[in-house]
């Protein structure tokens, strides 16, 4: 399905560009409270990409076994192989960890393992584990402090190589763990199992996506005009850690819209060269994804006369436009690197390599 696989592609290269600007910002910038308009615009990246680069996958899971007439040994082996790349990421995301704290991979390789065993099961119950993933978060909020073994200073984890440091910060309060950050890719998984080329499919997801955006947004605008208590303000207006419901909310909503539009745009312009450039980059997302957060890392330090710690900025932040300007410029380079590259190969430097593992 031409068409289907482009916007899906779009909405991974918009992901992976948004990622680049967070990351840059964690290492280099000032995420604590901009009060300038750039820097502002960076942190409406934090959260809305990362969401869509999760969504993305449990889609790209779902296009793997979209058939219907599967037989048992294909269904045993599709599940086979998902397990092996499940298990690529983890291994490959916890070595990237020692170089990057706020690495994806590992996680994105539990939500994989998970998803493997429910591949072929109604698409109704991935909406359901969403919410049951939800539901487990802030059940587990009433028992273990979100804060548990977080230094602030840094935002170091402390005792993340513990068995029971390890556990805690995969399944509750990692950057992005098992629970809530799962539901996000149960979604993908729904998303990826509705008929794209029907026109009704992205209007319709569209539409719910603006009405709970709007809706949470005019929930925040009320804790402005300060209609709730500070428990409920500060609740409302979490951003990314505590991955609050509505902070989930709305980068979903956020989510449903953003790939409803790059699916509309690769059904009208599939033959634009432009949009297959984008196209391609988004196909290597996970080789951009160690490519920014190793050489792209480097450079960074290298240009501002800084030494890169993978935590948060702890010399004079780099300026915000800064940061926007290097991070477009090497998306700029990926988005070559892409083109060029799928001249000669079908996949991305990691993307291959997983693929030999995994089969």
């Amino acid at each position: 399905m031409k068409d289907r696989i482009i916007g899906f592609d779009l909405a991974r290269a918009y992901a992976i560009f948004g990622m680049f600007i967070v990351n840059f910002n964690f290492s280099f910038g000032s995420v604590m409270n901009p009060t300038d308009k750039v820097g502002q615009l960076l942190n409406i990246f934090t959260g809305n990409s990362t969401a869509i680069f999760i969504i993305c996958a449990g889609m790209g899971v779902s296009l793997m076994t979209n058939r219907t007439d599967y037989t048992t040994q294909e269904k045993a082996k599709l599940k086979s192989k998902i397990l092996k790349r499940s298990w690529f990421l983890f291994v490959i995301g916890l070595l990237l960890f020692n170089w990057w704290s706020g690495d994806i991979l590992h996680f994105y390789g539990g939500y994989m393992h998970i998803a493997a065993f429910l591949l072929f099961i109604p698409k109704r119950y991935y909406l359901l584990g969403a919410i049951i993933a939800i539901s487990i978060f802030h059940l587990l909020l009433l028992i273990i402090p979100i804060t548990t073994s977080w230094d602030f200073t840094n935002y170091r984890y402390l005792d993340f190589w513990t068995p029971l440091g390890f556990l805690r910060n995969t399944f509750y309060n990692g950057w992005n763990s098992i629970f809530p950050w799962f539901s996000y890719f149960l979604v993908g998984m729904w998303l990826g199992k509705l008929n794209w080329q029907l026109k009704n499919t992205k209007r319709n997801i569209f539409i719910v996506g603006l009405l709970f955006f709007i809706f949470i947004q005019g929930l925040r605008y009320m804790v402005k005009q300060h209609f709730f208590s500070p428990f409920w303000s500060d609740y409302i207006m979490a951003e990314y850690f505590p991955p609050y419901l509505p902070f989930i909310v709305v980068t979903l909503a956020f989510a449903f819209m953003a790939i409803s539009v790059f699916m509309f745009i690769g059904e009208k312009y599939s033959n634009n060269s432009i949009v297959l450039a984008f196209q391609k980059t988004g196909q290597l997302t996970l080789s951009h994804y160690l490519i920014h957060l190793t050489l792209g890392m480097i450079l960074m330090a290298t240009l501002t006369g800084k030494n890169y710690t993978g935590l948060l900025e702890d010399e004079q932040p780099t300026s915000p436009i800064y940061i926007l300007a290097f991070s477009f410029i090497f998306y700029i380079f990926c988005i070559v690197f892409s083109v060029l590259w799928r001249k000669k190969f079908t996949n991305g430097p990691l993307e291959t390599l997983m693929r030999k593992i995994s089969g």
